[in-house]
């Protein structure tokens, strides 16, 4: 089944050029991680060797470790930017107590704050990071240095990377926690307000971040990496200086089996990331060429989500272990399918008073770009594509159900609500779920979720609009901090969530702190700007707009973003100001 957004997101985007493929693939690279018991094990790193820490309660000991002194890595030649993805298979270890970070912001017209959370037993305590050392939700950075040198012992690249802590974490001893309570990644939406790093005690996360637009060129041959922290950060935490030398093999894209599957399902123009179709692989040439021929429009459809199995693991012989098993993910999972009640809710329609319900909130358009259309829109005129994101602060989720009679078009939908021990105490009818056969969409989609409209520039009148029908999944974290987030949201794809053609029922959820995208890469998400003039415009995102849905507040249900249009037809422009602190078309 075919989608609107790649995970998430680790879900931030420009709408220029293929800076939104960047950054979509950049938030689902490494999700989750794999098992690194058996990898780290095969390097010979213990935790803690090295030099020595001072230990303090409370405060985690972290170690850079490699999971192998070789690595294996393809030269891709897609999108216009030949090149390395530099995973090296290095990571944190953390021991003695967890590693773990509190990223806020009061209000888009504050900077991003940073704060350390050290925790003893019941005892807890903060650290604030310096001032303007952590920008955004991505990750510490500057965190990681690379050095590669040639066959000749010529430094040839040299770069930093940020590390995120929720990065492809698994454990590195049996005794650790089988489980993590952080999430799976770092969030990239330019609209994020509050977020959660860590990384369990005796657990260890990749350092490695991929930059999709900024490949590192390296011809085909054999290479020196050096690794290390950078002092800042050695300094700050208390990391032993310890850098690691790998001999990096870069072989030209299809030598290896693996490797020839990644390099197809990234280069892939239509498929998967958020549930999507999978892309066809290097041994569907035909599958393959039929993709290539369909017309995706300029701004493209959603790209793969490339596996986030580290090639470490790949050239040990371990990517059999893809996919979700017990006490390991490596962040191509595929959510469970969400399931409805059994039957319709019987009885009288209620919602006690004092039950908790979700708070719907529209975060400004982003991703603001001028095309010429997507598939289905009517050739020659002119569109402006936007991305948009509607998010829940809570304390309670949205919970939907959709119930289909046989033969009708339309589901009924129901809105459960829940008391603080998870008992159903409540529903109420919440407008109806319809079949969306569009490419790019093809499930069931709740009618009455969110609409959008374009403002003239006094907001006095509505010049253009479009109402969207939405399948609900948690695509992006917006803000992990608020009371009752779920960090760990379920339907983090739309494979399972939204339902099939023929499906007699569905449910779809909207988690506490999460957000769901609509990329401007989706069917619908324009309006058609062709015979309008020159000028300043407002776009404006109407969360829960016929007032269908219970919630605790709908004040906060309304977001702008100012545009300004200017050109001739079939060369339009639009400029995007900045949304007070947020410099993100």
């Amino acid at each position: 089944m075919t989608s609107k957004r790649s995970q998430t997101s680790q879900g931030s985007q420009t709408g220029q050029g293929s800076q939104g493929n960047r950054t979509r693939l950049q938030r689902a690279t490494f999700a989750a991680g794999a098992a690194l018991t058996v990898v780290v094990a095969g390097a010979g790193a213990a935790p803690g060797a090295g030099a020595a820490q001072e230990s303090t309660a409370g405060k985690p000991k972290l170690k850079l470790i490699a999971a192998s002194n070789s690595v294996t890595l393809d030269r891709y030649e897609w999108d216009g930017a030949p090149g390395v993805f530099l995973d090296l298979g290095t990571y944190v270890s953390v021991d003695d107590a967890p590693l773990e970070f509190k990223v806020t912001r009061k209000s888009y017209k504050d900077p991003v704050v940073a704060q350390q959370i050290l925790r003893n037993g019941t005892s807890t305590k903060t650290k604030a990071l310096p001032a303007g050392l952590v920008k955004d939700f991505s990750g510490l950075p500057g965190f990681v240095e690379v050095s590669i040198k040639n066959a000749a012992g010529e430094e040839v690249s040299a770069t930093k990377g940020t590390y995120c802590p929720n990065n492809a974490s698994g454990r590195i001893r049996p005794d650790a926690p089988a489980t993590s309570k952080y999430p799976q990644s770092c969030p990239t939406n330019p609209f994020t307000l509050g977020s959660v790093w860590g990384v369990e005690k005796g657990w260890a996360s990749n350092t490695s971040t991929i930059d999709y637009d900024k490949p590192v060129d390296l011809p085909v041959g054999e290479y020196t990496a050096k690794v290390g922290v950078s002092k800042q950060y050695r300094d700050l935490f208390g990391i032993p200086d310890d850098q690691h030398t790998i001999k990096l093999t870069v072989r030209s894209e299809g030598e290896g089996g693996e490797g020839a599957g990644v390099a197809a399902s990234r280069s892939s123009a239509h498929g998967g990331g958020h549930g999507g179709h999978g892309a066809p692989s290097a041994k569907d040439p035909a599958e393959a060429a039929a993709a290539a021929a369909h017309h995706y429009g300029p701004r493209g459809a959603d790209a793969p989500t490339p596996p986030a199995l580290s090639h470490a693991l790949e050239d040990r012989g371990l990517a059999h272990h893809l996919g979700d098993g017990p006490g390991h993910t490596d962040g191509s999972r595929i959510a469970p399918a969400l399931k409805a009640a059994a039957k319709r809710p019987s009885g009288r329609a209620g919602v006690p008073a004092n039950v908790p319900k979700p708070d719907l909130r529209s975060l400004p358009a982003w991703d603001i770009a001028v095309t010429d259309g997507e598939d289905g829109d009517a050739p020659g005129k002119d569109y402006l594509a936007f991305s948009a994101n509607v998010w829940n602060a809570g304390p309670a989720p949205l919970v939907v159900d959709g119930f289909r009679a046989p033969g009708k078009d339309l589901m009924d939908s129901y809105q459960y609500f829940y008391d603080a021990a998870g008992k159903q105490v409540g529903y109420t009818p919440s407008g109806t779920m319809e079949w969306d056969p569009r490419e790019g969409h093809e499930h069931w989609h709740f009618t009455d979720f969110a609409s959008y409209r374009l403002l003239s520039e006094d907001q006095t009148k509505e010049v253009r609009s479009g109402k969207e029908a939405f399948c609900l999944a948690n695509t992006d974290a917006i803000d992990y901090t608020v009371k009752n987030a779920n960090w760990h949201p379920e339907n983090t794809d739309l494979s399972t969530a939204c339902g099939e053609q023929n499906s007699i029922s569905v449910r779809e959820v909207l988690d506490v702190g999460s957000g769901d995208t609509y990329t401007q890469y989706r069917p619908g998400q324009s309006f058609d700007i062709t015979d309008l003039p020159n000028g300043t415009y407002y776009i404006q995102v109407i969360a829960n707009p016929e007032n269908r849905l219970q919630e605790t507040n709908t004040d906060n249900n309304v977001a702008l973003r100012k545009v300004v249009l200017a050109g001739e037809p079939g060369a339009r422009t639009v400029t995007v100001p900045p949304h007070d602190l947020i410099d993100a078309p």
